[in-house]
């Protein structure tokens, strides 16, 4: 696959000029002109670009990239490190963050929800990024928090009343926590996101409305998976995704 058309491809699939976001979209780093290989991942880090370099990839898929907005700009030190080796082995790094979270296929929120089991009847917030919906079927706080855990391999913190029952959802990947009032004002009986804040307890116990924290990166593995499970079966190009193990 030619690099700058499947760079066309995928900004226009997840209609990047809508977004307003806090990173550049799309191709961040370029290297070989021709794609055979790619390796997904959450995070651009060194260990995922050794794992890339291992596999021989020419490009690396991400949803956390690089050039982040008041980060300082210089390229020294850990940010040099990561663009000297993806440069001097000619990798192409793609990285999309907002249209990556809110794609009504492949995004990350959407993805969660599948995984989950919510069926999305809408989306609000900034930009649309957050959905609300429904569980399948009613089950208490309790029995959610074995749900996720079963389904993500990781505890999720919960604040809330374990037995409450949990029919109406609200979610959005990674770190949304400042959300939480919006998605209060929705009606629904909890929220789920990446990581909480210490004002986020006090929120939960007041409002009644339960806070599920599962995790910044286990919530937003799936979107990346997915986009290049797509890539893959539309262009006849190797995909691979690496799992870089992060608690946060």
């Amino acid at each position: 696959m030619n690099r700058d058309k499947l760079e066309n491809h995928l900004n226009q699939l997840l209609d990047i000029p809508r977004f307003q976001d806090y990173c550049p979209n799309g191709l961040q780093v370029e290297g070989r002109s021709d794609i055979h290989m790619v390796i997904s991942g959450v995070t651009a880090s060194l260990d995922l670009l050794q794992a890339a370099l291992a596999a021989k990839a020419d490009a690396v898929l991400v949803h956390h990239g690089y050039f982040w907005r008041g980060e300082d700009m210089r390229i020294t030190g850990i940010k040099n490190r990561r663009i000297a080796l993806l440069m001097n082995h000619q990798i192409n790094l793609f990285a999309y963050h907002l249209p990556l979270d809110a794609h009504p296929q492949f995004g990350n929120n959407a993805q969660l929800g599948q995984k989950l089991g919510f069926v999305e009847n809408g989306r609000f917030g900034g930009q649309d990024i957050m959905m609300q919906g429904e569980l399948k079927e009613t089950m208490s706080l309790s029995a959610l928090g074995h749900q996720i855990s079963r389904t993500l391999l990781r505890t999720p913190m919960i604040i809330g009343d374990l037995d409450k029952t949990i029919q109406r959802i609200a979610w959005c990947t990674g770190s949304a926590q400042n959300y939480f009032d919006a998605a209060i004002l929705q009606g629904v009986d909890a929220y789920l996101t990446g990581e909480i804040s210490e004002q986020n307890v006090h929120v939960a116990r007041e409002s009644g409305v339960a806070f599920i924290a599962a995790g910044h990166h286990a919530t937003e593995r799936y979107g990346v998976q997915a986009l290049g499970n797509y890539i893959a079966q539309e262009f006849g190009i190797q995909h691979q995704f690496i799992d870089v193990e992060n608690p946060v």
